[in-house]
């Protein structure tokens, strides 16, 4: 039985910050952005946004009535999480109107989580052939003002529906994972933004992938050239080239080279326009890379690395289907090109505005652009969520 990826969408946020204005503010030449992380744009959240409106909105724009009668599972991976137990998987679950009987759960470890929900979504399918399971991939990546790492901050999330005879890609049975106790990357849970060594992260990132990709050659037999592209997880578009370095084989011939690095630049230039989503990162890029490469084909290969600072790495393959292309879209881009642009100043506004909780907990927020659901404000501690699109 195949299963995998039958339907895969995405959602940001609806404010856009420039990296050359981020850059003059900052005092810094903007290549440091533009070829030092390769990046273009990063997307902003009002404080009306989060992981589930986010994700709520990636998996509106795939599903289809029938779709939510027959979800017999749903999944959010993330490592921005609202609720300490309640799962936003619940939350995603009563905003898109699935049927009751459906197992909804939350899963951490770092960037990695959407990759184990994956894998946890396609057993389930193979014990119930009939299953779908919604996977959302949902994060907003923060850091700290004139941080490091305010320069690869982000916002958005993947939601892909898995099945049996899925009509984009196939998921193969050949995966390889490693783990590794590291500090690299941490949030505890009195800080909201994380601890990051950074110089340590790229250097774990990079020897996770040489190493895994170096054992699942030995135990697939599988070369690169067995595939049409390599996706990476993209905390930076310039981490995932220079993954691509250390994986590609120099002696492969110069046509299958070229094809290999023109599929990858198709695979970050979403992310070049949206900063890092943390999860949804690799899925990203998958997608990016679907949407954009005009040489892929049926039956084509894919390999993706999947990384969680912390650490978790994975190697996974999936294979293409007939008529992929017709169940993806070609104008992301122009959506991309709508969102508002904003300041410095009005993103430090944005970005960093907290709720402000009277005595019985209670908050409302400023009017914001949106997607199509939204965070409306706190009521007695409870986060109160809302259709604003009107359908």
């Amino acid at each position: 039985m195949n299963i995998g990826i039958d339907k895969i969408g995405f959602a940001t946020s609806q404010y856009v910050l420039n990296m050359d204005d981020l850059a003059t503010s900052r005092g810094v030449d903007p290549d440091k952005f533009s070829k030092g992380l390769l990046l273009k744009a990063l997307s902003i959240t009002p404080i009306t946004e989060d992981i589930v409106t986010l994700g709520a909105a990636a998996a509106d724009s795939i599903l289809t009535d029938d779709d939510k009668a027959t979800i017999d599972m749903v999944i959010v991976a993330t490592e921005s999480g609202i609720d300490q137990s309640k799962a936003a998987a619940v939350y995603v679950h009563h905003l898109l109107g699935i049927q009751p009987f459906a197992r909804s759960v939350e899963m951490k470890e770092a960037c990695y989580s959407a990759t184990a929900a994956l894998d946890y979504a396609k057993l389930h399918v193979t014990a119930n052939p009939d299953s779908k399971v919604l996977v959302v991939a949902s994060d907003i990546a923060r850091y700290g003002i004139n941080t490091p790492g305010e320069s690869t901050q982000g916002s958005g999330s993947v939601a892909m529906l898995v099945t049996a005879n899925p009509r984009i890609l196939e998921l193969q049975n050949d995966s390889l994972a490693q783990t590794r106790d590291i500090m690299d990357f941490w949030r505890p849970n009195y800080s909201t933004t994380p601890f990051v060594n950074g110089m340590y992260s790229t250097k774990q990132y990079l020897d996770m992938l040489k190493t895994t990709w170096a054992e699942y050659q030995k135990r697939s037999g599988k070369k690169l050239a067995d595939f049409a592209a390599f996706c990476f997880h993209i905390p930076f578009p310039k981490l995932a080239l220079k993954g691509f370095n250390k994986v590609m084989d120099k002696s492969l011939p110069d046509d299958v080279k070229a094809r290999l690095k023109e599929n990858f630049e198709h695979s970050i230039t979403y992310s070049q326009r949206i900063g890092n989503i943390y999860t949804g990162s690799l899925f990203l890029g998958l997608l990016s890379l679907l949407e954009n490469s005009t040489s892929l084909k049926a039956g084509d290969q894919i390999a993706l690395f999947s990384y969680g600072s912390g650490a978790v790495a994975e190697i996974f393959t999936a294979k293409l289907v007939d008529g992929f292309k017709t169940h993806l879209r070609q104008d992301r881009l122009e959506d991309l090109a709508r969102r508002t642009a904003i300041s410095v100043k009005e993103y430090e506004t944005l970005f960093y505005e907290e709720a402000d909780l009277d005595d019985q907990g209670n908050a409302t927020f400023s009017d914001y652009l949106t997607g199509p659901f939204a965070l409306t404000g706190i009521t007695e501690h409870q986060r109160m969520y809302q259709r604003t699109d009107g359908k």
